[in-house]
Order: C-alpha cells, then sequence, then structure tokens
C-alpha cells in the first residue's frame, strides 16, 4: 500500500515538474508583449545662451517722504496711491507765525533798501560820509539775508515730491504735530526699476553692459519684463565669490513694484541650436542619462536604448548635446516597460508638455 501511494505521489509531482518546464519553455520561445508608448520627434531649435539668477526689484529713485522741521499739519494734498509730479505741494505745516515774521523781514529789507539809495545819492553831494553810506549798505545785506533765512524757513514748512513718482499709504492727518524727520509716506519712481542679483565669478567672461534682461515675477504669471545690464561691480565677494550685477527694467505700466522678489534671466552670448526633446523622454541614471529611439516602421516597431549627453533646460524641454539626431523618433512616456529592443505601439493621444516657456498652473483665487 505505501508503495502504490509513494509511486502516485511521485507520479503527481512529476507530471507537475514537466507541465512547469513545457510552461517556462512555451514563455521562453513566445515573443515580448507589445508596449504601448507616446513620442516625440527630435527637433534641431534655436536656443538662446542665459545665465539664471534671482533678484529684488529696487526704485531708481525711491524715498521717504519727512517734514524738515517740526510743526502741526495744516494742510494735505494727496491721497495715498497718487501719481505726483517734480516739485508738486504735497503737505503744509501750520506757518503763520513765520509768514508774521517772513512779512516783518521783508520791510525790513524794504527800508534799508530805501536809506541805501538815499545815502548813494546824497553821498556825491557830500551831504552824507562814507561811513555812513557804508553802514547804509551793511544794514541792506544784513536784512536782506535775514529775509532769505526767513524765506528758507517758511518753505520748509510745505513739503514737495523731489522727483516724479506714486505715493505710497499715507501716516498723517491733518491736525497731527510732526517731529523733525517724522515719515509721511514713500515716493517711488515706477516708470523704470533696478534689478540687483549676483553671478558666480566664472560668469564674469560672460558679462557687459547692455546685455538683454529678462525678468519674471509670480505676481504676473507667463509675463516677462525686459531690460539691460547697466553696472557690474567692481569687486567679487571674497566669501562667496559671486559678483553683483544691476539691471534697469522698462515699467511703464508699473505692474512691478520695488522689493519684489524676481527671477533674472541674463542673454549670454549668440543663439546656438540644439537638438531638442521633452524632459519626460531622458531617463536619468547614475550610470548615464538614456531616451529609447523607435525603429522599424508598420507593425515591427521597437525600442532601442541609446546613451546621450544632455545640455541646458528651458520650460519643459531638454537640449540634447549627443545621442540622438535631429528627426529621429523617441520615446516621450512609457520608458518604465522598456527594455532594449522590446516591441512597441505608439499611441500619441496624450503628449507630455513640450514648451519651452509654459505658463505656470492656475493657483486658487488667481484671476485669468
Amino acid at each position: 500500500m505505501l508503495i502504490a501511494c509513494a509511486v502516485v505521489f511521485g507520479g503527481v509531482l512529476g507530471f507537475q515538474a514537466f507541465v512547469g518546464r513545457m510552461m517556462r519553455k512555451a514563455m521562453a520561445s513566445a515573443p515580448p508583449p507589445v508596449q504601448t508608448v507616446s513620442t516625440a520627434r527630435a527637433e534641431a531649435l534655436d536656443w538662446q545662451p542665459t545665465l539664471h539668477a534671482v533678484g529684488t526689484l529696487r526704485a531708481v529713485n525711491g524715498t521717504d517722504l519727512s517734514a524738515e522741521v517740526p510743526g502741526i499739519v495744516d494742510e494735505i494734498r494727496f491721497e495715498s496711491g497718487d501719481d505726483v509730479r517734480t516739485g508738486q505741494v504735497l503737505l503744509s505745516l501750520r506757518s503763520g507765525v513765520d509768514v508774521a515774521r517772513l512779512r516783518e523781514a521783508q520791510a525790513a529789507v524794504d527800508l534799508a533798501r530805501l536809506d541805501y539809495q538815499r545815502n548813494r545819492e546824497l553821498a556825491p553831494k557830500g551831504l552824507v560820509s562814507q561811513a555812513a553810506l557804508d553802514t547804509a549798505e551793511t544794514q541792506l545785506r544784513s536784512t536782506e539775508a535775514q529775509l532769505r533765512q526767513q524765506q528758507e524757513g517758511v518753505s520748509r514748512t510745505s513739503i514737495r515730491a523731489p522727483f516724479g513718482g506714486r505715493i505710497g499709504l499715507r501716516v498723517v492727518d491733518v491736525g497731527q504735530y510732526l517731529n523733525a524727520g517724522a515719515r509721511i509716506a514713500t515716493l517711488q519712481a515706477l516708470d523704470q526699476l533696478l534689478v540687483d542679483f549676483f553671478l558666480p565669478q566664472r560668469d564674469l567672461g560672460l558679462l557687459s553692459p547692455r546685455q538683454h534682461v529678462t525678468v519674471a515675477v509670480d505676481a504676473w504669471p507667463g509675463e516677462t519684463f525686459r531690460g539691460e545690464v547697466i553696472a557690474i561691480d567692481s569687486r567679487v565677494d571674497a566669501q562667496t565669490r559671486n559678483v553683483a550685477v544691476r539691471a534697469r527694467i522698462d515699467n511703464p505700466a508699473h505692474r512691478l513694484l520695488p522689493g519684489m522678489y524676481v527671477s533674472v534671466n541674463v542673454d549670454a552670448g549668440a543663439r546656438v541650436q540644439h537638438v531638442t526633446l521633452p524632459q519626460t523622454a531622458v531617463v536619468y541614471n547614475s550610470f548615464g542619462d538614456t531616451v529609447y529611439l523607435v525603429e522599424g516602421s508598420g507593425d515591427k516597431l521597437r525600442a532601442k536604448q541609446v546613451f546621450v549627453q544632455v545640455g541646458p533646460t528651458r520650460g519643459d524641454q531638454v537640449a540634447i548635446l549627443s545621442g540622438v539626431t535631429a528627426g529621429a523618433t523617441v520615446v516621450s512616456a512609457g520608458q518604465i516597460k522598456l527594455q532594449d529592443g522590446t516591441p512597441v505601439r505608439i499611441n500619441n493621444t496624450v503628449q507630455p508638455a513640450n514648451n519651452p516657456a509654459p505658463d505656470p498652473p492656475d493657483e486658487p483665487g488667481r484671476r485669468k
């Protein structure tokens, strides 16, 4: 009985082993499954070499307006956010006493001038001495100096715009007492702005005044603002090995404001041509970056893995310095399923992004 059971059990095991061996043999001889992928055509496109940095905007002219002399605010002639012109009176302090002293000084000048003119007419006739004439002239000059001093004092009770620009938020009220130096509001010239940024010393040879610059800011997604380099610092920071660069940005619509954090791109040299692919086409590995080419025709398409040397990126695109030629068909999505020689089927219904300057995704609460 035991012998019969052993024979049966051994037969079952042998049959299972036979079936497994035949299945493995069949699978080994079966062709690999066809994988569906998306593809893109490698294109030779012009690239503008650029230097990238981040910086902060500041006004060409910007200041905190303040009172030169203490006093009580008598009149405010601006509103927060107003655009003002050079020399425009923005605020007046109570000046009744100063004006009265100015009139007194003017009267003293008028009297001294009459006295001097009278003495000058009588001196040639010998009716007054030269000393009296000199005293009258000195008195006239003294009263004129006092008048100018009083005029200056009265003028300081009026705060004027030192340059044209936009007023910020008003922080004073009529009737308020101001100490000398107290801030009234901020004034910024907005037609052009400056952006200061830093680049590593290795980029010094690529920098020169008048180079074109573009800046982008998250407040205005998808838009760039143009300008040019106006100055490069005369030294490199010994700690960071970076050099400070300043550019001037045109801002005719006043959409950029001082203090904004911006992304800066500096055009560095002539345009060059690179074979260009979507960034999703490149498989990045520690042993080398690769892409999959699609070779063959009809229903006999196969993936071929090739090593590539990648260059700069822009938006959704990457430059390929070697390994792929223009016109090649490259897998842009679905590489995880592939090996060298895998048969493929192309389905480009959905394509990965391939925009050199993509708009950022919509943010909650942002209006288009």
